[in-house]
């Protein structure tokens, strides 16, 4: 009996080592077949593959760097504005300081939502690489686009929730906040900065036709921070107006709900419908997506409350805004190692797409009780 269980266990041994022999063999056949090539052409061949596989490395050994070292990256980052010091709202005139020259020119408020939404750009673009853009992210890995996998994919995802949420923010402040003083116009430098952020988050500098040269991603998006700052010191000059009205703030708050209103069904789509826990190679860019959304929601909103601080005095918003400022905070706490979209019933695998879901739906329904509140 015990030489037929031994005898058992040899054959599955056997056979599994035949298996991963094959495996083997077939995965590195080509490089194998490579270095016998390689072995027999003259050095004048083997200098430049040599410098092009060197050329490879450096570049994958830059892209792996890149891909995950997340320079500056903080969750609490909102409380170096001090924004609890401002006195005024944005726009408004600041009150000379007691002893000050009564000569000096007058100074107006920076808008703390367009300071915010510059250095979430700066963040993005110039403390970090964007990486959707890059050469090797755009090749893929052996063609299969990096976001279909489970590797090297988090921060580009983070990167274009916050740039989402900044796209939206930029629109509004064209369209509702920002105006040239005197009249209703929209202003210049928001309009300009709205277009550089519309740009497509994957562009390279070859489009589909190689001859034809296009300006990357980064670079539009560094004009943007430009046009933004250059927004804010007109507005600290008092020579632009930031609208700062109940009825704007409104419209500001309700497109912010639609906004992560619409991530929480892809994260509820993904959730119910895909669901296979660590094995779901999609569930890591949702995740991240949406964790690069309330990122950038939560210093913008926190910006928001000073920039309307009179308008949320008025209403007496403090505590709601309050109870939506800890919303966020808690969604931003969660940070797995390693993304599993589980069963919600599951006990093995855990679901934080659905987690996350749930946290966006707290903040989501804190936002639009902000919205009935001012509608009243």
């Amino acid at each position: 009996m015990l030489d037929r269980i031994a005898g058992f266990f040899r054959l599955i041994g056997q056979t599994i080592g035949r298996w991963a022999r094959l495996f083997s063999a077939w995965a590195f056949w080509p490089f194998l077949a490579a270095h016998g090539w390689y072995q027999r052409r003259s050095w004048m061949i083997r200098l430049p593959v040599i410098a092009f596989v060197a050329l490879l490395v450096v570049l994958y050994g830059y892209f792996f760097w890149q891909t995950q070292i997340w320079s500056n990256f903080n969750t609490a980052f909102v409380e170096q504005y001090r924004l609890s010091e401002r006195k005024v709202a944005a726009g408004q005139e600041v009150p000379v300081a007691e002893g000050a020259n009564a000569t000096a020119p007058k100074t107006c408020q920076r808008s703390a939502i367009v300071d915010v939404a510059a250095d979430l750009t700066d963040f993005n673009v110039n403390q970090n690489a964007w990486i959707s853009s890059m050469l090797l992210y755009k090749m893929g890995f052996f063609g299969i686009d990096w976001d279909h996998t489970p590797f090297l994919d988090n921060k580009a995802s983070f990167q274009r929730g916050i740039n989402q949420a900044v796209r939206r923010t930029s629109a509004e402040l064209v369209d509702t906040l920002g105006r040239v003083r005197g009249t209703s116009g929209i202003n210049n430098d928001l309009q300009t900065a709205r277009g550089y952020l519309q740009f497509d988050e994957y562009s390279w500098y070859f489009g589909l036709n190689p001859f034809g040269l296009k300006t990357p991603t980064p670079s539009y998006y560094r004009s943007a921070i430009g046009s933004l700052r250059k927004f804010n010191t007109d507005l600290a000059l008092c020579n632009v107006v930031f609208d700062g009205r109940a009825d704007n703030l409104m419209q500001f708050i309700d497109r912010i709900a639609n906004d992560l209103g619409g991530t929480s069904d892809m994260l509820a789509e993904r959730s119910e419908n895909h669901n296979r826990g660590w094995f779901d190679t999609r569930a890591d860019d949702r995740f991240w997506f949406a964790y690069g959304q309330l990122y950038a929601y939560y210093a913008i909103l926190a910006a928001a409350q000073a920039d309307f601080s009179q308008v949320v005095q008025e209403r007496n918003l403090g505590a709601i805004w309050g109870g939506t400022t800890r919303q966020f905070q808690a969604a931003l706490r969660i940070q797995p190692a390693i993304i599993s979209n589980g069963r919600e019933d599951g006990w093995i695998m855990p679901s934080h797409l659905a987690t996350m879901g749930f946290y966006i739906l707290r903040v989501r329904s804190n936002l639009v009780e902000i919205r009935s509140v001012l509608d009243r």
